[in-house]
């Protein structure tokens, strides 16, 4: 089986004509056309319109973006992009009041997802900007991290949104 290259173009069942931008060992990610960036196996079922060699020495857009967001994040407020998973794309969060006279309220999950998102992305900034304080002692900074380490815990529940396992929140681990 011949793995193929950054650029090949390929035109899957499930997810139509998309164009590789990253290969693993395991995945291809493909941007498709109509479904934006999947990632689906290498030994997965789909047609290959046109193969580009797969050349080890090339470095893919992913590998370009992920570096450029690991320097972003170290200096600002940027937050990186985290995927929901696929299960939930699209989909909405009712919220249905106990009393049947009132209204539910419908919020697309891509919505509440995002701002998941951003609650998790600040706590980190807040968390780099307790741990880089010059004027906080070693004893607050501790103190404050486990308050951060709780907060992350009480979050977890969320964690089933997530399409990336790296991206969970992680709380304080029992032992």
């Amino acid at each position: 089986m011949n793995i193929l290259g950054i650029g090949s173009r390929i035109n899957h069942p499930e997810f139509g004509l998309g164009v590789v931008t990253n290969v693993t060992s395991k995945h291809y990610w493909v941007t498709f056309i109509e479904n934006g960036l999947e990632t689906i196996d290498i030994d997965s079922d789909f047609e290959v319109i046109e193969a580009v060699e797969d050349e080890v020495d090339s470095v893919s857009f992913y590998d370009i973006e992920k570096s450029l967001k690991t320097i972003l994040q170290k200096w600002s407020d940027v937050t990186e992009i985290s995927p929901i998973a696929d299960r939930w794309k699209n989909g909405t969060l009712i919220l249905r009041p106990a009393d049947s006279n009132l209204a539910d309220k419908e919020i697309p999950i891509d919505t509440f997802f995002h701002k998941i998102v951003m609650v998790r992305d600040r706590i980190r900034v807040m968390e780099q900007k307790i741990n880089a304080s010059k004027t906080l002692d070693d004893q607050d900074k501790i103190d404050l991290q486990q308050y951060i380490t709780r907060i992350y815990g009480s979050l977890t529940t969320f964690n089933v949104l997530f399409k990336v396992k790296s991206d969970y929140f992680v709380g304080e681990k029992s032992k």
